[in-house]
Order: structure tokens, then sequence, then C-alpha cells
């Protein structure tokens, strides 16, 4: 079976899975459960946050800020964003994260998602992975990055964004997703890329290490009313950043990396996401990140990237022209 056709199967067997009343969970709080008695993660929800995934240098080795301070940063966040000229921004930036901001971007306490190691940053990276950076940076210079469409990113080429994960970044617009759930499987289905990532809760083994996926095979299993889920066979080609914006951005993982992440339902409108990250080719040790999941009214929305994607065709137009002219100019 095709994974699309797959993908189809499993979303709308786990939309038949229906949700029981409410019951009250170890912690205190009532907690939506399904039918066998697990905890319901079904629902529409957004990871929408100010907060970034490394500590910025002005917090120094604070950790977490006052409800003022974590107001006042998200103050300066939105400040900053309007702030900027209107020609000088991407049309996506000022319609939709312009949205976002005056809507609610959520206010955390948290001065960066990476909460291990504690100054929260990411672990340095390995001799091998720096050398595999600087071949990637001289290769990408030599061979031109609009040499193709092979040659520009995953994201402008509409295929990943990034967000999906694992682990799940938050991405800079259209943050949402919506989670669908059976006895033998939860599905994941993002907003941005409309891409559906399964994670089987049936017993079986990850496929041997040739097989490789985007987002990795995912399979979990519940641990108390936490479901935590085992995420391994990466490719080399997605960015657990989302879309590269610098150099530190574009470093890339390697086919060992190893994710684990934990949802755990707090109450009806919050699940708490905690992931864990190792790639021993890439990073020194493994890291950690953690924030809440909040739930929404939904709907998400189609998200309709090659249908409108002119911009990768346009720029390969451009390059194409570029080419023609330093071509005719060397034959004079």
């Amino acid at each position: 079976m095709r994974r699309g056709a797959l993908i189809v199967a499993v979303i709308a067997t786990v939309a038949l899975y229906a949700p029981v009343s409410g019951q009250i969970s170890g912690r205190g709080s009532t907690v939506p459960r399904t039918a066998d008695g697990q905890p319901d993660l079904q629902g529409f929800w957004t990871n929408d946050t100010v907060t970034p995934l490394e500590r910025p240098a002005e917090f120094g080795d604070k950790e977490l800020l006052t409800p003022e301070e974590a107001a006042a940063y998200a103050k300066k966040r939105r400040d900053q964003f309007l702030a900027q000229p209107r020609d000088n921004i991407h049309y996506d930036d000022a319609i939709w994260q312009d949205e976002h901001y005056t809507k609610d971007k959520a206010v955390r306490l948290r001065t960066s998602l990476v909460n291990d190691p504690r100054d929260g940053k990411l672990p340095p990276l390995t001799a091998e992975a720096r050398k595999r950076e600087t071949a990637r940076v001289a290769n990408r210079a030599g061979t031109g990055v609009s040499d193709s469409a092979q040659t520009r990113s995953l994201a402008e080429r509409c295929i990943s964004w990034g967000n999906v994960g694992p682990p799940m970044i938050p991405p800079t617009y259209y943050a949402n997703f919506q989670i669908l759930q059976s006895r033998d499987a939860v599905v994941i289905r993002h907003e941005l890329m409309h891409d559906a990532r399964i994670i089987y809760l049936d017993g079986r083994a990850h496929p041997p290490s040739a097989i490789q996926y985007l987002a990795g095979h995912s399979r979990g299993h519940w641990d108390g009313d936490t479901l935590v889920v085992d995420t391994t066979n990466f490719t080399d080609q997605t960015n657990f950043r989302g879309p590269p914006a610098t150099t530190r951005q574009e470093i890339s993982h390697t086919r060992t990396l190893h994710v684990v992440e934990r949802f755990t339902r707090v109450d009806k409108n919050t699940i708490n996401y905690h992931f864990t990250v190792e790639d021993p080719a890439t990073w020194t040790r493994s890291w950690s990140g953690e924030y809440a999941i909040r739930a929404f009214e939904g709907p998400i929305y189609e998200y309709a990237c090659h249908e409108g994607n002119y911009g990768l065709a346009n720029i390969l137009r451009a390059q194409r022209v570029q080419d023609a002219q330093v071509s005719k100019g060397s034959s004079n």
C-alpha cells in the first residue's frame, strides 16, 4: 500500500475512535479519555510561541522569567516585528506573523525551549559534524545554489518545512496541527506542508536501517498517562530547525538521529511536550527541550504550497537568464 493511501486509511480509522467523558487523572485534573481508558490526545492544537529554541544572550544564565518579564519580552518581540518596514519583509511574515502576534503568541516563562543543557544552548558540534558542515558550504558555493531545484531547500521545494520533526520545533507561522487517535495508531496532521505523521502503537519494530523517512519511523507506547514515542530511520536530508535562515540553522543531522518524545495531557487545553535528541555524529551529547501545546478551536486549513510555488520557478528562471548573460559575455 502506498504511503498516501496508508495515511488516508489510518485517519479514517482513528476518526471513528470516539472519546468518552473526562476522568480524573492521578494529578487531580480532568483529562479526557478514550474508550479503552487512555488519555485522549485528539483535537486541534498549536505550539505557536515567541520562546526561541536557544536562550538569547540577553538572558545570560537565567532559565526562567517572571510573568512580568515574559510579558515584556513578548511585547518586545512584537514591537520589533511591527517596526520593520513593510517593503523589507516577506509577505508571509507581514500577514501571518502579524496576525499571530496581535492575537496571542504564547507567553512562556522559559527563556528557551532547550532545557538540557542548562545553559539553554545546543551542545557543540562534533569534529565530524564541523567537517561535514565545512564540506557542505564549500560544495554549495562551488555548485551554485540555483543550479537546479535540487540545490534549493526542501522548504522552497514544498517538501518539508522541518516543523513536523521530530522533534516538533514550532515554525514561524501556521504552527497548528490536528491529532487523531486509535488503539493502534496516533496521527499528527500538520497544517504547514500538510504532512501526516503516523505513530504506531501496535508494538511493531522499526524497519531495517536501510529504509529512511523524512520524518523518521515512529512507534509509541503508553507509560501511565504519557505517550512515549521513539523515532529512528531518518534521512540526512531534513533539518530539525525548519527553513534555514543562517549557516547555524542549516546544520543537519545524520541518519543516526534518534528522538524520544513524551506527550502528557495535563488538562483539557494542554499537552506537555518533552523531547530528547541524540545523534553522536552531530552533537557531542544529547539535548532536550520542553514546551506546552495548547488547544484551539480549529480547524486547520490547506497549505497549498506547490499550487502557488511561483517563487522556485522564478528563482531558477532568473538564474538561467543570468547564466546566459555570463555565457554571452565570455564569448565576446
